[in-house]
């Protein structure tokens, strides 16, 4: 199974972008032994489009774009769901387990995403209640999916 992270902007180089390749690296390290063959980050142009839904368009279809046929597609979004990190570890172990060959996590741009890729999705994940900066958010969801792949390898770095 290959993982994704897609996410509309880029990191500049600083310590969010350093963090988050870091999580990307171990999590691809320790998910070879699990049957994960890849982590992947693939940033998105941030639409320059004056009128919002304009945005929101030219962003989703571009994320559409890098969504292969029969992946598993994941939204990241503060209204989705609160999963406890056993719980995500879990759905990714089920997807991998049922021959998913792909599962893509999406980063929306700041306006949104539009209904048609919402629809898609296999799970509305949230990282709380709170809302984040879309750097954090990146970092965060890589560090769970490092956090997931290290349960489901027996790796002791989850302490529950």
């Amino acid at each position: 199974m290959r993982l994704v992270v897609a996410a509309v902007g880029r990191l500049r180089e600083g310590p969010e972008r350093e963090l988050a390749e870091r999580y990307r690296k171990r999590a691809e390290q320790i998910g070879r032994r699990i049957g994960i063959r890849s982590v992947e980050i693939v940033e998105i142009r941030e639409s320059r489009a004056q009128e919002l839904a304009k945005r929101k368009t030219e962003e989703s279809i571009a994320i559409a774009t890098v969504i292969p046929d029969k992946a598993v597609t994941i939204i990241l979004d503060e209204r989705g769901d609160n999963l406890d990190s056993a719980s995500f570890a879990a759905k990714l172990a089920r997807w991998r387990d049922d021959g998913r060959q792909d599962a893509v996590f999406v980063i929306g741009g700041d306006d949104g995403l539009m209904p048609t890729l919402r629809e898609k999705a296999a799970l509305t994940l949230a990282l709380g209640t709170a809302t984040w900066p879309h750097q954090l958010v990146r970092v965060m969801l890589l560090e769970q999916i490092y956090r997931a792949l290290s349960m489901l390898a027996g790796h002791p770095y989850h302490r529950a």
